[in-house]
């Protein structure tokens, strides 16, 4: 079995899968509401796509083991401890950080620059929220 190795690029902000609708003269790819509801992207802003073949390789299996989602599961568990460096502010003034495939961490109280160790309080698929346990590692 050959193994590949893909890098991720750390500015990927979400990954999702969804159809190309014909509209017009146009085609339309469509955000799912969770990546706006968690404030990964923005309306209006401007974002670099890339579409990825649906079909699968000879050495791909075209089903899923049960039990498995298309969705990429989060790379962060509950209790997890992690370093971060806060790269943003988000609406409501908690810190922002980001870790494999761009996987957002919010965590109330830190300030853009602080790099903290946290504990994983709370997983949900686009984004965790993690408490400071030791500020500038």
């Amino acid at each position: 079995m050959e193994v590949y190795t893909v890098e991720i690029s750390d500015k990927l902000l979400c990954l999702f899968n969804t159809d190309v609708r014909a509209e017009d003269d146009r085609y339309v790819v469509e955000v799912p509401k969770r990546e706006i509801d968690a404030g990964i992207v923005e309306p209006g802003e401007t974002y670099r796509v890339a579409l990825i073949s649906r079909e699968a390789t000879e050495d791909e299996e075209t089903t899923e083991p049960s039990g498995t989602s298309a969705e990429p599961q989060p790379p962060v568990e509950v209790g997890e401890l992690r370093y971060v460096e806060i790269e943003d502010i988000g609406k409501q003034g908690d810190g922002i950080a980001r870790v494999e495939r761009g996987y957002v961490i919010i965590v109330p109280g830190a300030q853009v620059g602080d790099r903290v160790k946290i504990e994983v309080t709370e997983v949900k698929s686009n984004f965790a929220v993690g408490e400071v346990i030791e500020e500038d590692f």
